[in-house]
């Protein structure tokens, strides 16, 4: 045994004759693969997450002076161990534990799938049938679940998939029934897959090594796989801001299926939406050929376009006259009435190098810093309160960092349904013993690993947390001497929330003082304590005070800095974090480098050799506005859907009719599509090279992996030839181009090149130079403010821009679901996802149902003093009575035709997650007799 200079414990054993050395914790079948022997494994998976179980025996081993054999791979080798892993003694055992499980496996040329890894192992041990007597009853085939086929008679009970669902996405749904020959998997109680609670994350598919799981996308009606791949690309996820890396699977050009890759974000696992929600790409209603509006056809607000009958309103237009239109009809507004009379929408759903040329087009071609994107709609207070109080917009610590804490606060999210991967960590670190606590006002999965669900009343976010300040501080559990090194005016938070006793605080929030005060303890007396927070938190006139009580825990706890700590806004869209450092938004050049400091612009002056407005530009609710007043005439919308995303839909689609001219670029005609002049065919994520940055700071390389549809083009290309007809010089040949201009702005992104992107995959920034690894946590030394110090600000307690009343009584709340995201306008054409939820609802307590005398499934109706839906009731326990909350993804029942525009004064986000509502049976109106 060997330890010198703190280096791992090693052993040296023989294996096969040879003497070998063993590192701390390594298995037999570890060290025999690193030494180039192969032994066959079928319950072993060697993915990050899985532990060895050792119960199919097909990788037995011989050791001297044992009796019996030994499963390499739970075996660990010991000083002077003798192995032997090609005697034919194991051999024979390992051949006879193949010839069993073949006996009770369909006929090969009738498999599920004849390359799985069952069959692979089989092929190469010369087995091919079995001498044993078949099973007298198979199993039958489920294809109960819109996207796995599940095959049991191929199963062979080697455990893989429970461990799949147990241990690595935790989600508790596939074990084990059953004793002797009657031995089974089974779902939930023993349901059809596609009547249990399984969330379709696929990992069981994924794990499994005989076909017994398979994408029901990949097997005919008889269940036998025929589609194999002829070519793999690597990618990233687009989807979630979780970032999750993956494999495409193509046939002839074609997506065949997607698997997890280990990137580190997702260490192989996928969600239902990155592992079956892609073939949207391929729909039907995909835009392949440039269309203008038809003369004489009007805009109006409530005229929305038929996605699949567009030439109603719409004409196909060759690509030069597309273009020309729109670039005239730009260039005509902004002559006539200023470069402010223009403004443009870019999208956090393409690459971090079309967010940077986007808002360099507006800025350069336009004129104007109007350019913001849907940063504005789910994390602007964050921004602002994190720029405020520790000077970076940027998460301070991955979420993978959660394996390093012994205390967890997720706040205002539900990351099962909205960061499903990202939730596989928190829920393993709960199962290891760390305190997980979940605050929020809906009950969620989450609060079944939580220490404490803390189900406070809604918009009471700054009650609660100003209570627990109250506590931490009064009872002096508060870090004074980071305090004292760190940070700014800790003096005037104390005084503020002196006023903020739990006792008087428990009636606003609705948590009683005894658990305010016990949480509080718990993560000040924490070792390594972490917060995660989502749009519940954001989206409130008050959101930046929230993120302001959240950065103050924090920071008065010394829990930033460290392994295992830090503040953790977890973003929405796949590159929201990557388009905000771009630019993309009307206060901030790249990195966010202040549009009104004289010397800032001078440098960006320089660099696009541009004169650029000193004055920010307006942000999406406010361009809306400038619509409605006439000082915004003309607009350029790039992968955004305002026309459903936007609050008060009628007011922000009013102003999309009112436009003079609007240029859209997008894969599908969206709602906004309904009042373009000109609809430009882009290209989807998997049709493009790029760059995008996860909520971990994780910049990833995009990989094209399949060809344009039609006539459509690249986006970047499409953004550079108007940017040329608008009068710029610009003259990129290749995507690194604009990376490497962008780089070059961006002090973040040193040390981190195109071409360490493309080979890594992936880097973490800040990285201290080209051949170290990013750093997963920042801020250990102090933070990115005058003299080092993090700025602590007071919250004061504020209602809801709109409270209940007797004429609304209800709350509105607003969100995602597992299965769609964001306007839908993706996932609603993916087929999978569409069929597991295909219309929209309205969930509300089973209280609230049974005072308007409903039943789950009954039609109610939804009115605001913005507008009114109808749309089904789903009973849902966890919703307070009184509450009702709608996905926002459902254009026939849009929730935010019904939300509130009203801004917080400091990050600009409107009011999503609160509204007062009537809710009512939706009975039919009675028409007037004309």
């Amino acid at each position: 045994m060997s330890a010198g200079n703190g280096k791992s414990k090693s052993v040296t054993f023989v294996l096969d004759g040879k003497e070998v050395e063993a590192l701390e914790g390594e298995t037999i079948w570890q060290v025999a693969k690193r030494q180039g022997i192969e032994i066959p494994h079928l319950c072993y998976s060697q993915e990050p997450g899985y532990r060895a179980d050792g119960n199919c025996r097909a990788c037995m081993v011989e050791i001297e002076g044992e009796r019996v054999l030994a499963a390499s791979c739970i075996r660990k080798p010991t000083e002077g161990m003798k192995v032997k892993a090609t005697s034919d003694r194991a051999k024979t055992a390992r051949q006879m534990v193949f010839e069993l499980l073949i006996t009770d496996q369909p006929e090969r040329t009738t498999s599920h799938d004849p390359q799985s890894k069952f069959w692979s192992w089989a092929d190469r041990m010369g087995i091919d049938v079995g001498r044993f007597p078949e099973r007298e009853k198979m199993p039958s085939p489920d294809r109960s679940h819109p996207a796995m086929a599940v095959n049991l008679d191929a199963c062979i009970q080697c455990n893989l998939c429970v461990r799949a669902c147990r241990e690595v996405q935790v989600n508790d749904v596939i074990g084990m029934a059953g004793r002797g020959h009657s031995e089974k998997i089974v779902f939930d109680f023993d349901d059809p897959m596609g009547q249990s609670t399984c969330v379709a994350c696929g990992e069981c598919v994924q794990a499994c090594p005989t076909g017994a799981l398979m994408p029901a996308t990949l097997v005919n009606d008889k269940n036998i796989r025929t589609e194999f791949p002829d070519r793999e690309v690597h990618s990233v996820c687009p989807y979630c801001g979780v970032g999750c890396q993956l494999t495409y699977h193509i046939k002839n050009d074609k997506l065949l299926y997607v698997t997890g890759r280990n990137g580190p974000a997702n260490q192989n696992r996928l969600c239902v939406k990155g592992r079956f929600g892609f073939d949207y790409i391929s729909n039907p209603q995909r835009l392949t050929k440039p269309m203008v509006r038809k003369d004489g056809v009007v805009k109006a607000a409530d005229d929305l376009v038929d996605p699949s009958k567009p030439f109603k309103h719409f004409r196909e237009a060759t690509w030069e006259e597309a273009m020309e239109r729109a670039a005239s009809g730009l260039k005509k507004i902004r002559d006539r009435d200023g470069p402010r009379a223009l403004a443009g929408f870019g999208s956090a759903k393409g690459s971090n190098e079309e967010a940077y040329l986007f808002q360099k087009l507006v800025r350069t071609g336009f004129g104007s810093n109007n350019v913001d994107h849907c940063t504005r709609l789910c994390h602007a207070s964050s921004v602002a309160a994190l720029l405020e109080g520790i000077g970076s917009a940027a998460v301070t610590a991955t979420f993978n960092e959660c394996k390093n804490s012994d205390f967890i606060i997720v706040i205002g999210a539900n990351p099962t349904e909205n960061h499903p991967v990202a939730a596989t960590f928190f829920k393993q670190a709960a199962k290891r013993g760390a305190k997980l606590v979940v605050m929020d006002p809906r009950g969620q999965a989450l609060k079944r690993h939580a220490w404490k669900m803390m189900q406070f009343k809604n918009g009471a976010d700054v009650a609660m947390l100003n209570a627990m300040l109250n506590v931490i501080i009064g009872e002096k559990l508060y870090d004074q001497q980071y305090v004292q090194s760190y940070v700014e005016g800790f003096d005037q938070i104390a005084e503020n929330v002196k006023n903020f006793a739990p006792e008087e605080m428990e009636p606003i929030c609705g948590i009683p003082a005894d658990t305010l005060r016990e949480v509080a303890r718990g993560f000040a007396r924490a070792e390594s304590a972490i917060i995660f927070w989502g749009m519940g938190v954001s989206q409130h006139t008050h959101g930046t005070d929230n993120a302001r009580c959240l950065i103050a825990l924090s920071l008065i706890c010394g829990q930033v800095g460290r392994p295992g700590t830090g503040l953790h806004p977890l973003r929405g869209q796949n590159n929201v974090q990557g388009a905000s450092d771009a630019g993309l938004i009307p206060m901030f050049f790249p990195d966010y480098k202040s549009v009104e400091n004289p010397e800032i612009r001078a440098k960006y002056e320089k660099a696009w050799g541009k004169k650029l407005d000193p004055k920010r530009g307006k942000t999406v609710v406010e361009i809306m506005d400038a619509v409605h007043a006439d000082e915004i005439k003309g607009m350029y919308i790039m992968g955004e859907n305002p026309a459903m995303s936007d609050p008060d839909l009628n007011h922000a689609r009013g102003a999309l009719a009112h436009l003079e001219h609007l240029v859209v670029q997008d894969i599908f005609v969206t709602e906004t599509c309904s009042y373009a002049d000109v609809i430009l065919p882009a290209s989807a994520w998997p049709e493009k090279d790029g760059t995008v940055t996860n909520t971990n700071r994780q910049v990833q390389m995009g990989r094209k992996a399949l060809p344009l549809p039609g006539d459509s083009r690249q986006d970047l290309w499409i953004i550079q030839d108007l940017a040329q007809r608008l009068g710029e010089k610009w003259n990129y040949k290749h995507v690194s181009e604009v990376y490497t201009e962008m780089a070059n702005l961006m002090p973040a992104l040193d040390n981190i090149s195109w071409e360490r992107i493309e080979r890594e995959d992936h880097v973490t920034y800040p990285s201290d130079a080209p051949d170290k690894p990013g750093r997963d946590v920042v801020f250990d030394k102090g933070f990115p403010r005058p003299n080092g110090m993090a700025k602590l600000v007071a919250a004061k307690l504020l209602p809801p821009n709109e409270t209940p009343d007797r004429e609304y009584p209800f709350i509105l709340t607003t969100g995602r679901q597992l299965e769609h995201w964001h306007t839908g306008s993706m996932t609603r054409r993916a087929t999978v996802l569409d069929a597991l939820e295909p219309s929209a609802i309205a969930a509300v307590s089973r209280g609230t149902l049974v005072k308007l005398r409903l039943k789950p499934g009954d039609m109610l109706r939804v009115t605001t003093r913005r507008g009114e839906v109808e749309l089904a009731a789903r009973q849902d326990d966890t919703i307070p009575d009184g509450v009702v909350f709608i996905p926002f993804a459902y254009v026939e029942a849009a929730a935010n035709i019904l939300t509130n525009p009203a801004l917080d004064p400091f990050g600009k986000i409107p009011e999503f997650k609160f509204c007062a509502a009537k809710v009512e049976p939706a009975k039919p109106r009675m028409e007037a007799a004309e």
